[in-house]
């Protein structure tokens, strides 16, 4: 399948600055590794921001929303028209992601990648639908190739103009009934592993529902013969507008060198599929939990990560993604204010 994509220009972290971040971290007053991950993140925002003296600026969380043709198969117990109604919540405040972004002082976006319904203007919503909802999966490929290039750069593009307005840090969420079934499907092929370790209960489904959605994406599987090398094919033929203008937004964002923080399975999958565009995507990931939904677990592993906090949450909106800004915040400052041995005049472990 032939695709024409921005041109991704990622690039790995420059670790000139590591040995002198580190030393820092290392002289504060505590024994060295005392504060656990909150050393690496501090070490890792360092990094991606060439400094010293990291700060987080503009905080913002870009919450996506598409609707899913394949929710027609019976994959999810809510009806379609809850992603638009809950579209209309998060315009409303009155999503747990409006709440937890409150509570943090980060600005939330909403998205509509593609969601089956025209939304009147708001303030906090950006058009930029690509067609109202994807295909049903099962029997053609959800998007075709250009709608998912222009989903993508899309994304792409938001993301950057969020970065030119001076956002340095970015949380990522999503909503879209059926997209815990397009993530089981990015995964399943992708990551070579069996559908049944990838599939969970997603919005509430009983045993039954599970083994149907299972069926589902078997089948769907095995219509495509989709070459798994392909990751755009992949996105393509089983993902969601919402998930492919993710996928862009995350590689826009790092093209900026702005800290992602990614949320749960559904986010995790579109980085799944950044990652196979250009890896070092990886190195401006911050992950904020392991979600209660299976093949999450199985998903961090697969990309070596090492999520901050595991609450058991399965909400998506970027739900963790807010919950683990605080930490974020206290990596950079413990960086930037703590007392160092010398400026404090205390004995270092060892010292006579």
């Amino acid at each position: 399948m032939s695709h024409t994509l921005p041109q991704f220009s990622v690039s790995p972290l420059d670790e000139s600055l590591k040995a002198e971040l580190q030393a820092k971290i290392d002289n504060k007053t505590k024994p060295i590794g005392a504060l656990g991950q909150l050393e690496d993140l501090a070490l890792q925002i360092g990094l991606i921001q060439q400094s010293l003296t990291p700060a987080l600026q503009r905080p913002a969380m870009l919450v996506f929303a598409g609707d899913h043709g394949v929710v027609e198969e019976g994959v999810s117990p809510y009806p379609q028209e809850v992603t638009r109604q809950m579209v209309v919540n998060f315009l409303g405040g009155g999503a747990a992601i409006n709440v937890f972004a409150r509570q943090h002082d980060m600005r939330v976006r909403i998205i509509d990648a593609g969601v089956n319904y025209e939304f009147s203007a708001h303030p906090d919503l950006i058009r930029a639908k690509v067609s109202m909802g994807t295909s049903n999966f099962l029997k053609i490929p959800a998007m075709c190739l250009p709608r998912c290039v222009k989903a993508m750069t899309n994304g792409y593009k938001l993301a950057q103009a969020e970065a030119d307005a001076g956002t340095n840090v970015m949380g990522m969420g999503e909503m879209g009934i059926g997209n815990t079934t397009s993530a089981s499907a990015l995964v399943a092929v992708l990551c070579g592993l069996p559908i049944e370790q990838c599939v969970g209960r997603g919005t509430g489904l009983d045993d039954a529902g599970v083994k149907h959605k299972v069926a589902v994406i078997r089948q769907a599987i095995a219509h495509h013969h989709v070459d798994k090398a392909d990751p755009v094919a992949v996105l393509a033929t089983f993902g969601g507008f919402e998930i492919a203008m993710m996928v862009g937004a995350m590689l826009g964002a790092a093209e900026r060198r702005v800290i992602l923080l990614i949320d749960g399975f559904i986010a995790t999958a579109a980085l799944l599929v950044a990652s196979r565009i250009a890896p070092a995507v990886l190195d401006y990931c911050i992950f904020a939990h392991c979600s209660a939904e299976a093949g999450h677990a199985l998903l961090l592993q697969e990309l070596k990560a090492k999520p901050l906090m595991n609450l058991g949450l399965r909400l998506g909106e970027g739900t963790g993604a807010a919950l683990v800004y605080p930490l974020v915040q206290a990596a950079v400052n413990f960086l930037n204010q703590m007392a160092s041995f010398d400026s404090a005049s205390i004995s270092r472990q060892g010292s006579a």
